[in-house]
């Protein structure tokens, strides 16, 4: 082997950086190859385009290589279903940059190659792949283990990830894998537990029926050579032979959907035949190092796909490291580039033998981190342990409440309960608090006691049920649920938008099932409790068409895996966040001061404003307010800003950075003065010390804590401070209204920051004032705890107070805030109601992914609940009188619209940008 030369190198992320805006690219004329030309040391990336014929196909290829004529090992890289290999070039040429040569190709059926989709099969696909790796051999640049042997790794998501694992069990040259969101069994993804998977499985051949699909070649024949030729491409896309009537699937797959989606259930013959193309056939056989990527929000392909590949896999004694990752197929996968970065540095370690290279850790999982403020965005945080815990980790026991209860699975399975959409489940958020529909009469619930502390699911909980069916067979088909449910009752979040599916045989006297729900990551903060929803229909799945009745009831506790190894990266503090406690004492101790000295001086001190009476019902009242900056004439943070707050009011105040937000909050609370202007709370004129500030509370710019007291003791301290009377504090009903159950008691340390910001928001309200400040109360939020956040504002303003909050989150600021001010620049830009502002008030745009005819609006115009439908350039109009969100979608599936998003008709963001003209 040659002696390899030491080398500089960045650090993987900001060399992709600097690579992005390095190359420029020039199509170079002949055999199909171009050039990125690149600057300074960064290698060009050179691309060579073939069709290399196949038995049946000719299949449509890039190949990728960078830098000089040394030895490197190769890559292959497969696409997403419906896809092409387009979709993966730019994680080619990052790869090439990195040393590697990168094989890219559209699989049969897709892009412009030729044949019938085979859903892997190995007769086709997979011996695709095994041509592919005897073409990497003979190049001259690809590094051999033995003559015919390329060094060569397999990566893709989803479609491609299932081909490079399936590569590794059938070809023993495959080096190295990393399979991304994909399955482990399609049988058991398409068919869980017996049940009709029947949304997805419909997507899946629509998709591969679509008129867009370009295949290319000549399918149809068995003439090409076994090892794949090389020619130049096509010239154009080839006639499209072999079609069948559900478009370009191979018959026997035709025939087998269209016999289960009539049937409504899957037969053995089907199963038999999904089985044998997928990567769990050859499980014995999968020995190479392998990553395993699987998205959390995923209903096609969930956790446990991933957990039974990576078991068998290390079984057989290969290495193996499993990463949760944010997103899936039914929310994207966000974490693109984070994975792209673990795939190239497991290649680096199991292709280039590079020992120091950074695979992670044996488990990871994505967990939220807290709101970018400057954006809204959900931050992300990784958890890892220093090995895979698997689904049912050190399971806690939860007893669960209620008798055996019956309910109806209706005729037709209509209508259905709404767990989530294929590929649209987190849009869903935007037109709703909740995201679930359960009928009434249609489900069995059961409860957990609140929780004592924070308990955190990492795994799939499980408990045994009783069942009892009417049904005529004895059957049942139920879809398990475990919600995350507020102290209110009101608020219940289902994780993931993910339901469990099990079908139960012979249980007209009863039979016990166990049913594992859904594999999460989720954290069920203290004082909420756990509900165990067993509804009879789900909108993505086939029910029984016969009516019946089934009872269920629950047998012992429900386990919860909790994974206690797996620990989440601490972000660090600054040094400033330790001075916080001693700083807020010292502040408390300078407000008393100057509140008992301006209580001595009030009314005596010349120039102060008499009150207004016909003010004292007002909260707010802000009239020609200006602020200079400090030495600077002609330069405002705020200028002639006017605006009034009224009683029960959550007033948004919304505006880019240096907006002027913070320093009108400031002036409020008397901490600094205007130059210009007046501020009045209750007709009072604000000034420092002015005794009306004490009907005002105020969390800004976060707050101290001494960490080794409990919540409660912090708080009293806190408000001896202000030297007002213990029972002037109100302090059980501020604490009922922030939510802190039993938590209040526990060491602060112990706190999440979630749990603190509830205690700064239970310090502001101390005294329960009558207006209340809270400047991004939801900064560091998990979107759970920002919903919690949300209730205790509006709880607060229900009892005639008045809640001024000011968010970048204009998400959480829509469905929380009852009017809105809105600054740019230090100016009044709007101010009035949230749905005056926005436009939207009860109407949604209904995105649509094909046309529709009139008939069919017609039929949406009729529904229950539905005031009118227009039509728009991108869809519909519809505006709702009594109907919600989510009816409104479950209708819209049943009368097959083609629905591809719902949102409001013109949402905050929209307002917002166009009111400061895109500035922020």
């Amino acid at each position: 082997m040659k002696p390899r030369l030491p080398k500089l190198r960045l650090p993987r992320r900001r060399r992709t950086r600097l690579l992005a805006g390095a190359a420029a690219l020039a199509v170079v004329a002949g055999a199909g190859t171009w050039t990125a030309a690149a600057s300074g040391e960064v290698p060009a990336v050179h691309r060579q385009d073939r069709m290399v014929e196949m038995p049946g196909a000719a299949i449509d290829t890039s190949y990728f290589t960078a830098g000089g004529a040394g030895k490197r090992p190769a890559v292959l890289l497969g696409h997403g279903f419906g896809g092409s290999k387009d979709d993966v070039r730019a994680q080619a040429e990052r790869l090439a940059r990195d040393g590697y040569a990168v094989l890219t190709w559209s699989a049969r059926g897709f892009g412009r190659s030729g044949g019938q989709i085979g859903l892997n099969d190995p007769a086709y696909e997979v011996k695709d792949v095994s041509r592919l790796v005897d073409w990497l051999a003979r190049q001259p640049e690809v590094r051999l283990d033995a003559d015919g042997d390329p060094r060569v790794g397999v990566a893709g998501a989803s479609y491609g990830g299932a081909i490079s694992l399936l590569a590794a069990g059938y070809d023993q040259r495959v080096d190295a894998i990393a399979p991304q969101i994909t399955y482990w069994n399609l049988a058991d993804s398409l068919f869980p537990q017996g049940v009709f998977k029947k949304l997805w499985a419909g997507l899946f051949f629509t998709t591969g029926s679509a008129d867009g699909m370009r295949p290319g070649g000549v399918p149809g024949t068995d003439t090409a050579p076994a090892s794949g030729r090389a020619t130049a491409p096509a010239s154009g896309p080839a006639p499209a032979g072999g079609a069948t009537a559900c478009g370009r699937f191979q018959p026997e797959l035709c025939a087998m959907y269209e016999r289960v989606a009539v049937a409504g259930k899957p037969d053995a013959e089907a199963r038999a035949l999904l089985e044998g193309r997928s990567p769990s056939a050859v499980a014995d056989r999968i020995k190479v190092p392998t990553l395993i990527v699987q998205g959390q929000e995923d209903s096609l392909f969930p956790l446990d796909q991933a957990d039974a590949m990576a078991k068998a896999i290390a079984a057989n004694g290969a290495p193996v490291s499993v990463d949760w990752a944010a997103g899936g197929h039914d929310g994207g996968l966000r974490e693109s580039a984070r994975v792209e970065d673990r795939v190239a540095g497991w290649f680096d370690r199991y292709l280039k033998d590079e020992r120091g290279a950074d695979t992670g850790p044996a488990f990871r999982v994505s967990r939220s981190g807290g709101i970018d403020s400057t954006d809204g965005a959900v931050q992300l945080r990784g958890a890892s342990g220093e090995r895979y815990p698997g689904l049912a980790s050190a399971p806690r026991q939860f007893a669960l409440s209620g008798r055996e209860q019956s309910f109806a699975n209706p005729a037709g399975g209509a209508p259905p309960a709404l767990s989530s959409l294929p590929g649209i489940g987190g849009q869903l958020a935007a037109v709703g608090a909740g995201l679930s529909l359960d009928f009434p009469g249609q489900n069995a619930r059961f409860e957990s006691e609140p929780l004592a502390e924070e308990v955190r699911v990492t795994g799939a909980p499980t408990v045994t049920l009783n069942v009892r069916s009417t049904a005529a067979d004895g059957s049942a088909v139920l879809f398990g649920k475990l919600y995350d449910v507020g102290p209110d009752g009101r608020q219940a979040v289902l994780p993931s938008q993910l339901v469990a599916p099990v079908r139960v045989e012979n249980a007209q006297q009863g039979a016990a099932v166990e049913l594992r729900l859904p594999a999460v990551d989720h954290a069920v903060a203290a004082g909420h409790r756990l509900r165990l929803v067993v509804a009879a229909t789900d909108l993505g799945y086939a029910s029984p068409a016969a009516p019946a009745t089934y009872a269920v009831a629950v047998r012992g506790a429900l386990a919860v895996p909790v994974a206690d190894g797996v620990r989440t990266a601490s972000a660090g503090l600054p040094a400033w966040v330790w001075g916080l406690p001693l700083g807020a004492a010292l502040l408390a101790a300078a407000l008393l001061v100057i509140r008992r000295t301006g209580r001595e001086s009030a009314g005596t001190r010349a120039g102060v404003p008499q009150p207004e009476p016909e003010l004292a019902d007002v909260p707010l009242e802000i009239t020609g307010l200006t602020k200079r900056y400090r030495g600077v004439q002609d330069r405002y943070a705020v200028r002639d800003l006017s605006f009034r707050v009224e009683k029960g009011q959550v007033l948004g105040l919304l505006g880019p950075n240096g907006a002027g937000k913070t320093t009108t909050l400031r002036m409020l609370m008397g901490l600094i003065s205007p130059d210009a202007g007046e501020i009045r709370v209750f007709g009072h004129a604000v000034r420092a010390g002015t005794p009306v500030l004490s009907r005002v509370g105020a969390f800004v710019e976060g707050a101290g804590f001494l960490p080794h007291l409990s919540g409660r003791a912090n708080l009293e301290l806190y408000w001896q401070a202000t030297g007002r009377p213990a029972e002037d504090a109100h302090m059980a009903e501020a604490l009922e209204i922030a939510g802190l159950g039993d938590a209040l008691e526990r060491a602060v340390r112990t706190y999440s920051q979630g749990m603190r910001q509830r205690l700064a928001i239970a310090q502001a309200m101390l005294g329960m004032p009558d207006l209340l400040i809270l400047d991004e109360p939801t900064n560091g939020l998990d979107p759970p705890q920002i919903r919690e956040m949300r209730d205790v504002m509006i709880r607060y303003a229900a009892g005639g107070r008045t809640v001024i909050v000011s968010s970048h989150l204009l998400s959480e600021v829509e469905q929380t805030c009852t009017h809105l001010v809105v600054m740019d620049r230090g100016r009044l830009v709007r101010a009035g109601e949230v749905a005056e502002i926005t436009g939207g008030g009860d109407t949604l745009l209904v995105t649509l992914a094909g046309p529709v005819d009139e008939g069919t609006v017609a039929k949406v115009a009729a529904l229950e609940g539905v005031g009118a439908v227009t039509a728009a350039d991108d869809g519909l109009l519809v505006r709702l009188e009594g109907a919600t969100a989510t009816g409104l979608i479950a209708e819209l599936v049943r009368l097959e619209v083609p629905v591809s998003a719902v949102g409001p008709h013109r949402r905050l963001e929209d307002a917002f940008l166009t009111l400061i003209g895109g500035a922020a």
